[in-house]
């Protein structure tokens, strides 16, 4: 009986409690539709193209009650008992987790989206709060008999196994320079395969190992509650195995946060402004997942749930042991009163997980990994995980990629593992290294499994001219990066490149960049040719208007004293004046001798003005010619006093002259004073004819 009890305990402790799935596996980048079981928002802007899962297997076991040496616990004489480590406490816990991922697949709908498909079968189990003293005294080799009491032997066992069909999708959300966001859900149909639990209330054992009939009979006396819930038939001897009508769903969430601080080295850009993001490479320095994994139910139907409310009242032997129908009819027979009720749920292991992955060195990466168990251990139809931290550092390669975990796992403490991915195949387990080298390893794991994975390709430059093909307008030969790749063409054939021919459409020479000779000033005259591009003129004189260099009026080419202002009429030339005759000297003197001055005083009196505007009158009819004005005195007074004054009376007519229109350049003046006499001093008249002024020629 004894021996029994214990080998039930330990068989529903293999038969399940999760902890992580594939552990240091589901770290790596390139593991794909697997991803998804951790973080539905990981398949979004993923290394594949598409992924495809064929098989792969997790097993975990531990408790934190035995721990033993793996490797000695090899041996054929190995004794459980004796050379295991035992570490009992009031509330010792049993378990194990089977994850099979089926044939599976993921695919990029778009850039920013993609979708998978998956198939899982799971099993999971709890034995949780049985108590280390109980073991030990089920367990006693030195008596076989044994007493548990009230209360002590309180435990809740829990198992069940399901099959998910599940879709996911994920999309990036954000995608803002260096910060990235992506988020996923998956939806899982649920399909119950089996389920049992167990749960005690303040239960007393009496086992007394010969008090029984017969030489090898036992009996016991017992008390305390019992509940006991499995799905229908499943204790029957004749039961033959079938589907369950046992449904349910199921879902995960899950974002995934990405610092890109070097998000500008990913992406290209041609000179269309068009880019290419780099598919095949990871682009952050580090990255933040944080998901909510297995929320939902299964609703067992026809299951069967009993309560019994145990109560011997006497010693139970094995006779009556033996001659119950099954174990259901035996908890029957020593309970005082017990119900049944059809149909329950079993619940999903709700966890919720968080992620670091820091991208330190190239192809090196270092894994913070925690699993947090939402559900209650021990609480009524519901599975519940191994809360669990890692650190993984790991290097990882499209083909290839190697890590270590180093873990920290509620009931099996620390646990060192390795794994590794090679292509289409993984393997690995997280608890493998202390497994082979501790004497108190109390849990293990292992998985494996084959897919078939498309990565994304890597951007290529099949002609070499730094242009990515994806970008390139002309992929199969080399051109610049300022054409696309493409090499420059020469469009309207005039020799000169497109790219340094401002007028690539428009035939022109090389020394006008390409571009025909223009006429900007409409003259008919090329611009190469024209002296004066911008200003209208004559072809005769290369495009530029005919000068005037003296202001006449007629044009250069047709002025025959260019230098000399002329008239239209005299071909540009300054018309010939007449030449000043000896009557016209005459006629300026005869007038310059009625000037009449106040006496003894160089100002000229009223009465010679009309004079004086006649002799202006001729001096402006020989506007070239050149006179001298002399005034002369007769000979009374001093020579002095005669000399300034004709000086002064000289002066004074030719600033009237120059006032009134002479060019002044044509004048001077010159006082003589008594100095040429015309007449004899010694009279009246002849000092009149010499007190006089004359304007003379000056040839």
């Amino acid at each position: 009986m004894k021996k029994t009890a214990l080998s039930v305990l330990f068989l529903l402790g293999a038969m399940g409690t999760q902890a992580q799935s594939f552990i240091g596996y589901l770290t790596d980048n390139y593991s794909g539709v697997n991803s998804v079981i951790a973080n539905p928002a990981n398949i979004a802007d993923s290394r594949f193209k598409t992924d495809i899962n064929l098989v792969g297997a997790s097993v975990i076991i531990g408790n934190d009650y035995y721990g033993v040496n793996v490797m000695d616990a090899l041996k054929e004489d190995y004794d459980f008992d004796l050379d295991a480590t035992k570490s009992p406490s009031n509330s010792n816990n049993f378990g194990a987790y089977v994850d099979v991922m089926g044939p599976s697949f993921m695919f990029n709908l778009s850039k920013k989206s993609s979708i998978a498909i998956f198939t899982r079968a799971r099993s999971v189990a709890n034995v949780n709060n049985i108590s280390g003293s109980t073991i030990d005294k089920i367990d006693n080799d030195d008596s076989d008999d044994f007493l548990i009491n009230p209360g002590e032997a309180d435990i809740s066992v829990f198992g069940q196994a399901w099959a998910e069909v599940g879709l996911t999708y994920a999309r990036v959300l954000v995608n803002k320079e260096q910060h990235f966001i992506k988020g996923g859900m998956s939806v899982k149909y649920l399909q119950g395969a089996g389920s049992g639990y167990a749960y005690t209330n303040n239960v007393a054992v009496d086992y007394d190992a010969d008090g029984g009939v017969g030489p090898d009979g036992w009996s016991f006396n017992s008390t305390g509650e019992v509940t006991y819930g499995r799905f229908d038939n499943f204790d029957n001897d004749d039961y033959e195995y079938e589907l369950q009508d046992a449904k349910g769903f199921g879902v995960d969430l899950g974002f995934v946060y990405e610092w890109r601080p070097n998000h500008a080295d990913y992406t290209k850009t041609n000179s269309d402004g068009e880019s290419y993001t780099l598919k095949h490479k990871n682009k952050y320095k580090l990255k933040l997942g944080l998901s909510l994994t297995d929320i939902g139910a299964i609703n067992y139907k026809e299951g069967l749930e009993d309560f019994y409310a145990i109560d011997t009242q006497g010693e139970v032997t094995e006779q009556d042991f033996d001659n119950a129908e099954d174990f259901e009819a035996f908890l029957e027979d020593i309970s005082t009163a017990d119900q049944s009720r059809f149909g329950y749920k079993t619940h999903l292991p709700t966890a919720l997980h968080f992620n670091a992955d820091w991208n330190f060195s190239g192809k090196f990466y270092l894994n913070l990994n925690t699993d947090l168990s939402l559900t209650k251990k021990g609480k009524e139809n519901t599975s519940s995980i191994l809360n669990i931290a890692s650190l993984t550092p790991r290097f990882e390669s499209r083909w290839f990629s190697f890590y270590l975990p180093l873990s920290m796992v509620e009931y099996n403490g620390f646990q060192a593992g390795a794994g590794l991915r090679m292509g289409p195949l993984y393997l690995g387990s997280g608890s493998v290294l202390t497994a082979l080298t501790s004497d108190n390893t109390k849990g293990a794991d292992v998985y494996a499994g084959l897919k078939i994975p498309v990565y994304q390709g890597k951007a290529k430059d099949k002609d070499g001219d730094g242009v990515l093909d994806k970008l390139d307008g002309c992929p199969k030969i080399p051109g610049p990066v300022e054409n696309n790749g493409c090499p420059w063409t020469d469009r309207d054939v005039d020799g000169i490149m497109d790219n340094v021919d401002n007028c690539p459409d428009e035939k022109g020479p090389e020394e006008n960049n390409g571009c025909p000779w223009g006429d900007t000033d409409g003259d008919t005259v090329l611009d190469n040719k024209d002296e004066c591009p911008d200003v209208a003129g004559e072809v005769e004189n290369n495009g530029c208007p005919w000068p005037d260099t003296d202001g006449d009026g007629v044009l250069d080419k047709d002025d025959q004293c260019v230098n000399e202002a002329g008239t239209v009429a005299n071909n540009g030339c300054p018309e010939l004046e007449p030449e000043v005759t000896e009557e016209i000297q005459k006629t300026l003197n005869e007038y310059a001798k009625t000037i009449l001055f106040n006496s003894g005083k160089s100002t000229i009196k009223e009465e010679s003005n009309d004079v004086l505007k006649e002799i202006v009158g001729i001096l402006q009819e020989y506007p070239s010619a050149k006179f001298a004005i002399e005034g002369h005195t007769d000979s009374v007074g001093s020579n002095s006093l005669n000399q300034n004054l004709s000086e002064a009376r000289a002066s004074s007519v030719m600033h009237y002259l120059i006032e009134n229109g002479v060019a002044s350049n044509r004048l001077t003046s010159q006082g003589f004073g008594e100095s040429k006499p015309i007449a004899p001093n010694s009279t009246q008249a002849g000092r009149a004819l010499n007190r006089r002024v004359e304007i003379n020629l000056v040839k």
